[in-house]
């Protein structure tokens, strides 16, 4: 761990240096991309300035402690830092080894997060709706902006899919963990005998992939123009200007109609088209790697699901990581942060498990 945190401290100083120079600050996407390594490498080199700044306290207390000739008052001082600064060694030791875990490059990324209804009809459909409202409200927490993308809504009022984006710092480093199948277990409305009903909503959170991450040959894509559909009323297009792309190599297909620009239409698909393509890939190599954990987001069965919502007992667990909080309509309004912190911790105890092995 030593020989990783010296050269990653020789790197930190290397690229100080080189933002420093006239044709790095000149050049906007060099100075952008060492910017970026810049703000990965600060936290680690940071807490090794730390431990090394513990060590040399320690080992100078060691040393006045063997020379002895100190009054007692003076000596218990000098042990006490001593002891401390063993403490502070082990708290940095133990942070570096989490801070020097291979990162997950997409983590600073924006995310596009696809909601559809599984099974259960209508009831998946307004739980679609549910979960949007959710996702919308915890951005909005985080000071994230969300964007719709793509959505066909239903006559209640709920979505048999929306598509949409989130765009902040560190969002799909939050989000990431939410794809899977969720399930929900209450009473509809429509139900005259108070019988509980349980459906299920399919979540996919993929990275913003940018031009430079997937390239496509535009001869590989076929381009069909249609007429936005809908629950009717105001928002019912009368023009061609809904897109349908189908990346004919991979037979990936998306659709966006939220616009009534056929152009708009076009460049919201060629994003979510460039992310599922760019996703396909990492599972590809995800796959190749042994021991990587990714949940997928299954065929949206009812048995198949990553976290359950219980209205009836006002519950919401999180079946991964065997986590239950009694508190639906928080979590539903927004607040997140408790399961998606026990999430990353334990997804993070996983990584130092593997790397230990």
């Amino acid at each position: 761990m030593l020989e990783k945190l010296v050269k990653v401290e020789e790197r930190f100083e290397d690229i100080n240096a080189r933002l420093c120079e006239s044709d790095v600050v000149s050049d906007m996407a060099q100075y952008k991309k060492l910017m970026q390594e810049l703000k990965v490498l600060t936290p680690i080199v940071e807490k090794y300035r730390q431990l090394k700044a513990a060590q040399e306290t320690r080992a100078e207390a060691r040393e006045m402690l063997d020379a002895g000739g100190m009054e007692k008052d003076f000596r218990e001082m000098v042990q006490e830092e001593y002891e401390e600064a063993g403490r502070q060694i082990e708290v940095c030791g133990e942070e570096l080894k989490i801070l020097l875990l291979p990162r997950d490059p997409n983590d600073d990324k924006n995310v596009i997060v696809e909601i559809r209804g599984g099974a259960g009809g209508e009831e998946a459909s307004l739980f679609a709706g549910v979960l949007y409202r959710m996702y919308s409200m915890y951005g909005e927490t985080k000071g994230w902006k969300s964007e719709i993308m793509n959505s066909n809504p239903t006559e209640l009022g709920g979505f048999k899919e929306i598509s949409f984006m989130i765009e902040g710092e560190g969002a799909y480093s939050r989000l990431k963990f939410e794809s899977g199948v969720h399930r929900v277990q209450r009473v509809p409305e429509t139900e005259s005998q108070g019988r509980i009903h349980t459906s299920t909503v399919t979540v996919a959170v993929l990275p913003e992939a940018e031009e430079v991450d997937v390239e496509i040959n535009p001869a590989d894509l076929q381009i069909d123009t249609y007429r936005s559909g809908g629950a009717g009323g105001q928002h019912v297009n009368k023009t061609e200007s809904a897109i349908r792309i189908t990346h004919l190599p991979t037979g990936t297909v998306v659709e966006c109609q939220d616009e009534r620009s056929q152009h708009k239409n076009k460049d919201r698909a060629m994003k979510i088209l460039r992310s599922k393509i760019l996703e396909a890939e990492r599972e590809k190599q995800h796959d190749a790697i042994a021991g990587e954990r990714r949940a997928q987001v299954g065929t949206g069965d009812r048995s198949e699901r990553i976290r359950t919502y219980n209205y009836p007992q006002g519950r919401v667990s999180d079946h991964r990581i065997n986590l239950t909080l009694y508190k639906i309509d928080a979590i539903l309004n927004g607040d997140l942060d408790e399961i998606i912190d026990a999430l990353i911790t334990a997804d993070t105890a996983e990584k130092l498990k593997a790397d230990t092995e």
